[in-house]
């Protein structure tokens, strides 16, 4: 009879444990294809920041031509877009872009004021390009977001907290907006 009883607590205690293994592997295995999904929405981000990268300086030397006297403009989108193309991690890489997107709303502050640069049609079909770039950025920021927003979230739950800190887990940075100046809206007409 003892026999049995004994056999009856070491087989609950193997189940348990073999229990406790399961979900620990499961929400390790989870924490893993979550950090995956967060890192393929940044790679997404950084492949329309690449397109964007891209046709800046086409926009530049397009608006060279009719506005020669607005060269530190000019020269300040393209430094913006050289040190964001240069970042490195996903921190810089967030602060870089924010510098450019300023830089850019000035640009188009600037080519407001020469209509025949408007009018010039290869100024337009690259602004509408920048557009479209612009928003597949911003779909890409949010579903970014919303991935990084579950990650977050579950890393720090309890119990999987203790999973996320024994596989040293950080939290990923929301793609956000850095300034006031930014959360307004911008007239850009062409």
């Amino acid at each position: 009879m003892v026999a049995i009883i004994i056999g009856v607590i070491a087989a609950v205690i193997v189940l348990a444990a073999v229990i406790a293994v399961g979900w620990g592997i499961s929400v390790r295995n989870n924490f893993v294809r979550m950090r995956n999904v967060s890192e393929e929405a940044f790679a997404t981000i950084d492949v329309y920041l690449k397109k964007r990268y891209d046709l800046i300086p086409n926009l530049v030397e397009t608006v060279k031509g009719y506005a020669k006297h607005e060269s530190e403009t000019l020269e300040s989108v393209i430094r913006a877009r050289n040190n964001a193309a240069s970042a490195t991690t996903t921190a810089e890489k967030i602060e870089a872009d924010a510098q450019l997107s300023n830089a850019i709303k000035s640009f188009n502050i600037v080519a407001e004021r020469y209509p025949e640069l408007k009018a010039n049609t290869n100024f337009q079909s690259l602004m509408n390009e920048l557009r479209a770039i612009e928003s597949e950025l911003a779909n890409s920021r949010k579903y970014y977001n919303g991935t990084v927003k579950t990650f977050n979230t579950e890393k720090d739950i309890f119990p999987k907290s203790i999973i996320a800190n024994m596989m040293k887990l950080e939290k990923f940075p929301y793609f956000e907006l850095e300034s006031e100046e930014e959360r307004k809206n911008v007239k850009v007409s062409f």
